[in-house]
């Protein structure tokens, strides 16, 4: 019976652990609300089962027997984009403003050996403006006739279940590591303006990506700016590939990962940690139903090889799949320290990397027109659009203290920081991964002596960062960013 709520639970964590903001780019500030109320810190102390995600080699300094934690958390991310426009400035707020995160980890020590099981939300991000905001309408009413508005969407969800080992080589030596079954999903509803898209297809321009393929060719050899006939103007590409699912994502992959992690306490009061979590193996996230929109300014005359000479706004729908290609998280290396001031007084600091760099050069898709009839002299067409990331690796520090109130009560504080790795060049509204400094709070309560609670709360200080557009076509984009976030978890040792 144990066995089979056990597989319940996993199961259950497995289907619903859903898309998650990031603070430190899309990785967590803190995983388990006790490394999370102390700033993150969690390489040298025993912080529970979400050691999984931190340094699996802590997961030794468990007392022997079974513990079980359950977690949820709460993401509240508060994301507005604002522009300037000859009608003045306008600002769009993000809608997606509340994720729920679940977490589930059960950790057996039994003398020198130890093995887990732990599946957790990994990060990720996500912003929703509405079909009444400035995003919906690229050319911010512009020389556009066409007035239905646009969601804007985008969820990036990554996730883990962890298989962990550790052995402890001696009293003061332990060593651990995972192996990480990882899933990945990604909702995008994006629209792109004229000028975005010319400077993507137009190989002397380039500057924010590249656009290529049989359906571009297809598209210019109508498109008048580009030299063809029948279209005049472009008023917006939109991107559609969107389940709609705070839990899932249209584009779905799988793969791997693993971690190692090392801990050494010299004295009773000294601890030393470190830690390596490995880039990801994933596959291509795929879609098999997306959708490319052209709002255009036609002669509809074209599409049946006979022009009219007159044209109109019209909306040129194209229906396919979608690859999102090489998408991966990246590798962290970490190193931390905690020290025992006092019999009641817990002080410890993290130092990690994050080497988004490897794995945030550009962000690439690959749309393929289906065959179907609708989809006219575009069906089996290909176009990959690739939109320039050029992220810098990231230094993220995290300092925390607990303090022993009372038996029972343990109060928790910390700070984290970690610098903006995204470039202002290519910073995108729905994608603004640049929180920079969280200010974190918890507690833990003993219920008994074989159970405890443990809660965080952080405060993610507002960002603003401008994107300085082309100074023309592109206007200056501004995003702020802030969060309110909060974990709960509920221990029981078996």
């Amino acid at each position: 019976m144990k066995r089979r709520i056990l597989f319940a639970v996993t199961a259950a964590m497995l289907m619903f652990t859903p898309i998650a903001w990031g603070t430190n780019g899309m990785n967590m500030e803190g995983y388990g609300p006790i490394a999370q109320a102390m700033g993150g810190a969690s390489l040298a102390h025993e912080n529970g089962t979400a050691a999984t995600m931190n340094n699996p080699a802590t997961l030794a300094l468990s007392e022997a027997g079974i513990r079980l934690d359950l977690a949820v958390g709460l993401l509240g991310p508060n994301v507005k984009a604002t522009v300037m426009t000859p009608n003045g400035e306008m600002i769009a707020e993000s809608t997606a403003d509340q994720f729920l995160m679940p977490a589930f980890g059960l950790y057996c020590q039994k003398e020198r050996f130890g093995i887990g099981l732990g599946v957790f939300s990994q990060g990720g991000m996500g912003t929703q403006y509405e079909n009444d905001t400035w995003m919906a309408d690229p050319a911010m009413g512009q020389n556009s006739a066409l007035t239905e508005g646009m969601i804007n969407r985008s969820e990036v969800g990554v996730g883990r279940a962890i298989l962990p080992l550790t052995y402890k080589v001696n009293e003061k030596f332990s060593v651990g590591g995972s192996f990480d079954f990882v899933w990945a999903s990604m909702d995008l509803q994006m629209a792109m303006s004229e000028a975005q898209f010319q400077d993507l297809a137009n190989p002397a321009a380039q500057t924010i990506g590249s656009a290529s393929g049989t359906l571009v060719g297809a598209f210019g050899s109508m498109y008048e700016p580009f030299g063809g006939t029948g279209i005049s103007k472009l008023h917006h590409a939109y991107f559609d590939f969107s389940d709609d699912s705070d839990f899932t994502g249209q584009a779905t992959g799988t793969g791997f990962a693993a971690k190692l992690g090392l801990h050494f306490q010299p004295t009773p009061e000294f601890a030393v940690g470190a830690t390596y979590h490995s880039k990801t193996s994933l596959s291509d996230l795929e879609a098999d139903e997306a959708d490319m929109v052209m709002g255009v300014n036609i002669d509809p005359g074209v599409l049946q090889g006979s022009p009219t000479g007159t044209y109109q706004d019209m909306m040129m729908p194209v229906a396919g799949s979608i690859t999102i290609k090489d998408f991966e998280w990246p590798a962290v290396m970490g190193l931390g320290v905690a020290f025992q001031a006092t019999p009641k007084l817990l002080l410890a600091a993290d130092v990690k990397q994050i080497q988004w760099a490897d794995v945030m050069k550009d962000f690439t898709m690959l749309f393929t027109a289906s065959d179907a009839a609708t989809n006219g002299g575009f069906a089996g067409l290909e176009m990959e659009a690739t939109l320039f990331q050029e992220w810098d690796d990231q230094m993220v520090i995290g300092v925390g203290a607990a303090f022993d109130a009372t038996e029972a009560l343990t109060l928790r504080a910390g700070f984290n920081h970690g610098a903006n790795p995204v470039p202002d060049d290519f910073l995108n509204a729905l994608f603004p991964a640049i929180v920079e400094s969280h200010l974190t709070f918890g507690a833990g309560y003993a219920l008994g002596q074989h159970s405890a609670l443990a809660l965080s709360v952080v405060s993610g200080l507002e960002v603003e960062q401008t994107n300085p557009g082309n100074g023309s076509t592109m206007p200056e984009v501004t995003s702020s960013h802030k969060q309110l976030n909060a974990q709960l978890m509920y221990t029981h040792n078996f």
